[in-house]
C-alpha cells in the first residue's frame, strides 16, 4: 500500500513527510525544494489486542507496539509540488503525475495560513480552498489526456479497452465500471463527449486516488479562519487541522530521549533535560497545538487515509489460538492491513498462497470459534488459519 503526500510547492509537504517517517529530506521556504520523490515508511496507529486480551506483552515482528499502541508500517511518498496546468507539463507536472501512478490514496498538504499563492510563492492573501479543487482537476485532466492520446483504441469499444489504458495506475475494473455509471457515460460502443470523458475521469480520481486534506500551518495567523471556510465550502471532504512542524519537533525530541511521545498522543512527557529554548518550544506545542486540537494532526491524517478513505482494518494472524502466538511462541507477532469486509480466505491469501489453496477453516481466537472461508473479518480480529498444506 502506498500513500502519496501531495500539494503545491511550499506548503510543508516535505516537513510532513519528514515528521511521518523521520527521514531527513530537503526542507526550504521556496518552490520545488523536492525534485525527486522521497520514499519512506510511516506507521498506522491501532490498539494492540494484547491489552484487551489481558496478555502481559506482545512480540511484534512486522510492526511495533508502544504502550499498547500497535504501529503498523505502510509506505509513504512525497512528490514534487503541483501547480496549475501541471497536466500540460508546467512546473514538475509530468513527473508529479507519473510518481503518483501506484498511489492508493493522497494526503494533500494545504497551507491553511493563506500565505502562499498557487505557484507556492509568498503572498499576503490567498484562499487555500482553491488548492483543493485544482488538484482534483489536474488529476482528472491528466487521466483524460492518457485516454485521449489513445482515443482510436477506445472509441467504439467497451470499458475493457479503457481499463487497458489505465492498467498501470492501480485502477480496477470495478472502479472503472462504477466511474462510468456515476458519470452517466456508455459502457459499450464508447463515443464520449469531452464533458463525459472529464466526468468519468473525475469519478475515477475519487474512486482510485481519494484525497484527504491536511490544513497545515494551523498555528499560523489566519489559519483557523481558512480552515472554517474550507470545511464550509467542501462539506464532503475530510479536512484535518495539522502542524507538521510541531510533529517533527516532537518526534525528533523523542528520538533524542528528551520526551516520551507516541505519534498521535494528545500530550508528551519530558524524560530528559531539554535546554531552555527546547523546553519553550515544547511548551508552545503543548499549549497551542496539542491542548487545542488534541494532536498535531499528522498521525490522525495517516490513520484517516488508511481507515476512512481506503477503509482498511487491522487483523492479527496466529497459529496457536489459545496462546495467541505463532509456532515460535511469539505473541501477536504480525499485523496485517486488509480491506474492510475481507474474508478469512482472503486473509489466508495475504499470508501465503498455499494457505489459501489448501484452506480448511479458520478460528476466531478471541471467541475460540471456528469460522468458514466466507466469514468477514472485523477490525482487531485475531485469526488462526487451518490448512492441509504441509
Amino acid at each position: 500500500m502506498l500513500v502519496g503526500v501531495v500539494g503545491k510547492p511550499n506548503t510543508g509537504k516535505s516537513t510532513f513527510f519528514a515528521a511521518a517517517t523521520l527521514i531527513d529530506v530537503p526542507i526550504a521556504p521556496y518552490p520545488f525544494t523536492t525534485i525527486q520523490p522521497n520514499k519512506g515508511v510511516t506507521y498506522v496507529r491501532a490498539k494492540c489486542p494484547h491489552v484487551e486480551l489481558s496478555l502481559p506483552k506482545c512480540d511484534p515482528n512486522n510492526s511495533r507496539c508502544e504502550g499498547g499502541v500497535r504501529l503498523i508500517p505502510m509506505n509513504l511518498i512525497d512528490v514534487a509540488g503541483l501547480v496549475p496546468d501541471a497536466h500540460l507539463g508546467k512546473g514538475m507536472g509530468n513527473q508529479f503525475m507519473d510518481d503518483l501512478r501506484t498511489a492508493d490514496c493522497l494526503i494533500q498538504i494545504v497551507d491553511a495560513s493563506g500565505k502562499t499563492d498557487a505557484d507556492g510563492r509568498q503572498t499576503d492573501f490567498y484562499d487555500p480552498g482553491n488548492e483543493i479543487k485544482f488538484l482534483e482537476d489536474e488529476i482528472a485532466w491528466w487521466l483524460a489526456g492518457i485516454i485521449k492520446r489513445s482515443w482510436a483504441k477506445v472509441k467504439g469499444g467497451n470499458l475493457e479497452s479503457v481499463a487497458g489504458l489505465l492498467s498501470g495506475l492501480k485502477i480496477t475494473q470495478q472502479q472503472i465500471a462504477q466511474a462510468a455509471a456515476e458519470a452517466l457515460v456508455s459502457a459499450e460502443g464508447i463515443n464520449w463527449s469531452d464533458e463525459g470523458l472529464l466526468n468519468f475521469c473525475h469519478a475515477i480520481q475519487r474512486l482510485s486516488k481519494p484525497i484527504i486534506i491536511a490544513a497545515n500551518k494551523i498555528d499560523f495567523p489566519g489559519a483557523e479562519k481558512h480552515l472554517a471556510k474550507m470545511k464550509a465550502d467542501f462539506p464532503g471532504k475530510l479536512i484535518i487541522p495539522c502542524s507538521a512542524e510541531s510533529e517533527l519537533t516532537l518526534r525528533r525530541a523523542g528520538e533524542k530521549g528528551l520526551i516520551r511521545y507516541i505519534p498521535g498522543d494528545p500530550d508528551f512527557q519530558i524524560t530528559g533535560e531539554p535546554n531552555e529554548r527546547q523546553r519553550a518550544a515544547l511548551e508552545f506545542i503543548r499549549e497551542h497545538i496539542l491542548q487545542k486540537y488534541g494532536s498535531t494532526g499528522v498521525q490522525e491524517l495517516i490513520n484517516s487515509a488508511v481507515f476512512d478513505l481506503l477503509k482498511l482494518i487491522a487483523v492479527y494472524p496466529v497459529e496457536d489460538e489459545n496462546k495467541f502466538a505463532n509456532h515460535f511462541g511469539k505473541v501477536l507477532p504480525d499485523a496485517f492491513l486488509v480491506p474492510k469486509g475481507a474474508t478469512a480466505l482472503q486473509m489466508a491469501e495475504k499470508i501465503h498462497t498455499d494457505l489459501a489453496k489448501h484452506f480448511l477453516y479458520a478460528v476466531d481466537a478471541r471467541r475460540k470459534m471456528r469460522i468458514g472461508k466466507e466469514h468477514m473479518l472485523n477490525d482487531g480480529d485475531v485469526v488462526k488459519i487451518v490448512s492441509s498444506a504441509r
